[in-house]
């Protein structure tokens, strides 16, 4: 089989796993070397199937020796196999960044033999691009959970982020759907990426020279969908992995039917909107105080799909509501509809000078049509219906609200 061949099969193969990251570290290009990364990320190119993507985002090999129901690359499926070489991936790597077509590798693979094998020639890969051809440019290596210690430290040692995914959001979900796999060795291998990413800021903090381990952190990813699993035991399984092992981010990705895919599996693909709606309350978990109780309810399990989660939540707690932007503090204008991190402190700033208006939030770049409703201003404040739902009415006259 050609290159070609191999890359339109793992490529397409690859499509599957979301938790692709681009930004995050810092690699200065040397002398003798080729690329280099920056802190805010990395440009967009085009794979050969026309899917535009940030890296060269590949499978090692889509054999695998796991049997997991929802995944296409399972030793079950009759799918198309193909395997690189480590020779072969370094070149491609090397050949599109020259052409200006990548600016990274995200390189990942089916177990082939056993999982520390696998590790061992995904860390090849990267030893190979670093050391003998100086490669600057980002590179993100999923870690194989069943991988030893050593080969998880030589993954950080040469990879700007390392990955691990977990696949499904419980340990009972695991058990049902991918047998070969243990929510306890997923966590573990995060475990032993967070220690080891930890020494390494301290040491990094005492000296520059001392050398980094995986700067851009570790991320991992979720299949919803695939199990009736709610999202606030979804959303609870993330905010765990970020409270525990401090990662960058959790990837949700909708579960999509497979040809073959197994009859307990359900017959059609996540709604889009769910996975939408995850990211969204994962935002407010990460970035805006939210806690994971706050997002749903124990009669509604699951994320409306109908509003946006902090729409959601300021409609379950009209008591608080409105806001008077002209002085609510800085965590309560967060939790606004409409008002995110960037207009709360454009709102800060401006209120300094004078007292605003509905026309000032307007100017401001607020989304009126959704923050209108929970906040006063200077000339406006909505009104209360029956149903205590904030509502709009017609701006009134300038007055002074205290809080």
């Amino acid at each position: 089989m050609g290159i070609s061949e191999k890359l339109a099969i793992l490529a397409d193969s690859a499509k599957y796993d979301a938790s692709c990251a681009s930004s995050g570290s810092k690699r200065a290009r040397t002398d003798k070397g080729i690329g280099n990364t920056t802190g805010v990320g990395i440009c967009h190119s085009y794979t050969p199937d026309g899917r535009c993507v940030s890296l060269l985002k590949i499978l090692l090999t889509n054999v695998c020796i796991y049997d997991c129901l929802y995944c296409v690359n399972r030793v079950s499926s009759d799918v198309p196999r193909a395997r690189f070489t480590v020779d072969e991936v370094v070149t491609l790597t090397l050949d599109f960044y020259r052409r200006n077509y990548i600016e990274g590798l995200f390189l990942s693979s089916g177990i082939i033999q056993a999982p520390d094998y696998t590790m061992e020639q995904l860390v090849a890969v990267a030893r190979e691009l670093r050391e003998t051809h100086h490669f600057g440019g980002y590179i993100h290596l999923k870690a194989m959970p069943d991988a030893s210690p050593l080969l998880l430290a030589e993954a950080g040692r040469f990879a700007d982020r390392v990955s691990v995914n977990m696949e499904l959001p419980t340990p009972a979900d695991l058990r049902q759907l991918a047998p070969d796999k243990s929510h306890t060795t997923i966590t573990t291998a995060m475990g032993e990426l967070r220690t080891r990413i930890d020494e390494a800021g301290e040491a990094r903090r005492a000296s520059r020279k001392a050398p980094a381990f995986a700067p851009a952190g570790q991320s991992t990813q979720m299949i919803v969908g695939a199990t009736p699993t709610s999202d606030a035991s979804i959303l609870q399984t993330a905010s765990s992995l970020y409270n525990e092992h401090r990662l960058r981010r959790v990837y949700y990705s909708g579960f999509s039917p497979t040809p073959g895919s197994d009859r307990w599996l359900p017959a059609k693909p996540a709604p889009l909107v769910r996975e939408h709606r995850l990211y969204q309350a994962d935002w407010l978990m990460r970035f805006y105080g939210f806690d994971v109780a706050e997002l749903t309810t124990s009669q509604e399990p699951n994320l409306d799909l109908k509003i946006d989660p902090k729409t959601a939540w300021a409609l379950r707690h009209p008591d608080m509501f409105p806001v008077d932007v002209n002085v609510a503090a800085r965590e309560l204008l967060l939790r606004v509809p409409g008002l995110g991190q960037r207009s709360v402190e454009r709102i800060l700033r401006s209120r300094r000078l004078h007292r605003l208006t509905l026309e000032d939030l307007r100017t401001l770049g607020i989304r009126l049509a959704l923050a209108r409703p929970f906040v006063i201003t200077t000339d406006w404040r909505p009104r209360r219906d029956a149903a205590t739902t904030p509502a709009e009415t017609e701006p009134v006259q300038p007055f002074l609200w205290t809080a």
